[in-house]
């Protein structure tokens, strides 16, 4: 029987290689101009680092970025000038019926009706008067119809492009009043009444899907359109047009620190406007945690 032999040999050891010096690293040079003979190295881009982090870390970042914060009621500050203004008497409000349902706010029904058109044309008037827009103004309405045409009417009378209206579709919609839509507006005392019990109180639920909407929840929308104000806008005039009362005074009430129960205080007529003075915002105070200090730590008391 043939034998198979299987010879196995061994790979040689690699040979040594000579030792080889590291060639000096070439300096990383970047030319400024054509004919330039100046050289940027590496060191010069990490000096050039270090200072711009210096800087985006000093204390003039510290302050830019203090400045806009989480928008909080009151205000520490507002960036901006701010005129509120209640759009005129609607068609609803002339035969005396609430309407708050979302979905009919940009039917004609909505809209102004023609005392409504002439209120809203004496508050034009009056932000005119008022130099609201002499240089320049963005008007920010619900796009409630009445809403609506009552900013179209503002920018008309104020010299105000179109395209410096800017729709709101949805925090300033007029405040839902659930089980109250389609009663008399004489009802809506009812739901005042509750609101100075608590800022949580609600108006009883309907299925037609009409929002019942407490105060709190309203504060909850303002705010959030403040917040956007204020961020995207700085040192400019916003005219806020609302189809109702209830956002307006529930903003003023937030913005001057008032009893939000005690909003119907400062209820609007039917084109009625208000410049937001900053002489009613009561001063910033910082909570205790943020100006205690420990003079003997740990022992703190």
């Amino acid at each position: 029987m043939p034998t198979i032999t299987v010879s196995s040999t061994r790979a040689p050891l690699p040979l040594p290689s000579p030792p080889t010096t590291p060639l000096p690293a070439a300096p990383l040079s970047i030319s400024i101009g054509r004919n330039s003979d100046k050289i940027i190295n590496r060191r010069h881009l990490l000096s050039a680092v270090s200072i711009s982090i210096a800087v985006s870390t000093g204390p003039y970042h510290d302050m830019v970025a203090a400045a806009r914060g989480l928008f909080q009621m009151p205000p520490v500050r507002l960036s901006n000038r701010y005129y509120l203004v209640r759009s005129g008497e609607s068609e609803f409000e002339r035969i005396g019926i609430i309407n708050t349902n979302p979905v009919a706010k940009t039917s004609v029904d909505s809209g102004l009706s023609e005392n409504g058109k002439k209120q809203t044309v004496r508050a034009a008037l009056k932000l005119k008067a008022m130099g609201a827009c002499d240089n320049g103004c963005w008007i920010w309405p619900s796009i409630t119809q009445r809403a609506y045409q009552a900013a179209e009417i503002i920018a008309s009378v104020n010299g105000i492009s179109r395209s410096f209206i800017v729709p709101e579709y949805s925090f300033l919609d007029a405040r839902g009043l659930g089980a109250y839509e389609g009663k008399n507006l004489e009802a809506i005392s009812e739901v005042y009444a509750s609101d100075s019990i608590s800022t949580r109180n609600k108006p009883p639920p309907i299925d037609d899907g009409t929002p019942n909407e407490s105060v709190a929840d309203v504060f909850v929308r303002v705010t959030q359109l403040m917040s956007i104000l204020e961020t995207q806008y700085s040192e400019s005039t916003i005219v806020i047009v609302s189809p109702d009362s209830d956002n307006l005074t529930i903003l003023q009430a937030g913005l001057i620190g008032l009893d939000l129960r005690r909003h119907r205080d400062l209820s609007f007529a039917p084109g009625e406007v208000r410049f937001v003075d900053i002489s009613d915002i009561p001063t910033y105070k910082q909570p205790a945690s943020a100006v205690y200090k420990c003079q003997n730590p740990p022992i703190c008391s």
